[in-house]
């Protein structure tokens, strides 16, 4: 290699990483104009006598709540209560949901037994739920876990079974092909052609988690955000109520992100 062609290839080098991080940097900007204009606009509205502050508290509001909770060591006690419940419920309801999500999409059978009355039982309404919940296993964590877990497990069963039902037909051949059949099929081509579709639904359960979250704590909570933000709107405190909702967007936010990585990894070592 002659002393030109690797200042070229250097050259070309810094241009790519630089073009990287000018576009990340985009995007983090990017991402972050909208909220910032939200939240001048939020700020304007409130402060100005446009809107009440007893229907739209200032921002200033909203951080004065936090910092008070916070000082009372109620705020993060909320939301490690939360995130607790969420998390544990969709571990549960996502492994349920790969497993026979598995089953129906690799069996004609299961999936003539199954898919029916799951589907049945997928229309149910989260509040729907509740009562029947606090009956069977009473107001503990346990019947707010079980909530959490039932809307995390149908966008993981429905999106992987029917992933793996549609997986390309040729491919199927080429790996029996050579020589693969049973666990081994399915692991080396079956399992890698579902993997961005099996990370999408667990994005879309994790989220999915969030949202039953507040019909989870519904039940005789005493903490969490969600009880925050139904105690809050029982007593008039809608800087509370803003500072719930906002909590939830950015606790959500934060772990969607942090499976947006396990699917970049995923893909890139699977598909």
């Amino acid at each position: 290699m002659t002393e030109s062609t690797a200042t070229a290839d250097d050259s070309r080098a810094i241009s790519g990483a630089a073009a990287v991080a000018q576009s990340r940097r985009f995007r983090v900007l990017g991402g972050a104009l909208l909220p910032i204009l939200i939240l001048a606009v939020w700020h304007w509205v409130s402060t100005s006598g446009m809107v009440s502050v007893s229907v739209l508290p200032s921002p200033t509001m909203v951080w004065s709540a936090a910092v008070d909770l916070t000082q009372r060591g109620l705020y993060g006690h909320y939301i490690a209560i939360s995130t607790q419940r969420v998390l544990t419920g969709f571990a549960i309801g996502a492994a349920i949901g790969l497993t026979l999500g598995a089953i129906v999409g690799l069996s004609k059978l299961a999936n003539i037994l199954l898919a029916p009355t799951l589907g049945g039982v997928r229309a149910v309404p989260s509040l729907a739920w509740v009562p029947l919940l606090i009956l069977w296993f009473g107001i503990g964590e346990e019947s707010k876990v079980i909530l959490i877990a039932i809307g995390a497990f149908f966008p993981v069963y429905t999106i992987v079974g029917a992933a793996l039902r549609h997986v390309d037909d040729h491919l199927l051949e080429a790996g029996r092909a050579f020589g693969l059949h049973g666990l081994r099929l399915f692991a080396g081509v079956q399992l890698p052609a579902v993997v961005p579709s099996t990370v999408s639904a667990l994005r879309l359960a994790l989220a999915q988690s969030w949202l039953f979250l507040v019909a989870a704590e519904l039940i005789a909570s005493s903490m969490g955000l969600g009880f925050l933000l139904l105690d809050s709107g029982q007593n008039g405190r809608i800087d509370r109520i803003f500072l719930a909702i906002i909590s939830l967007a950015l606790l959500g936010k934060l772990t969607d992100s942090i499976l947006g990585l396990f699917e970049k990894w995923a893909i890139a070592k699977w598909a």
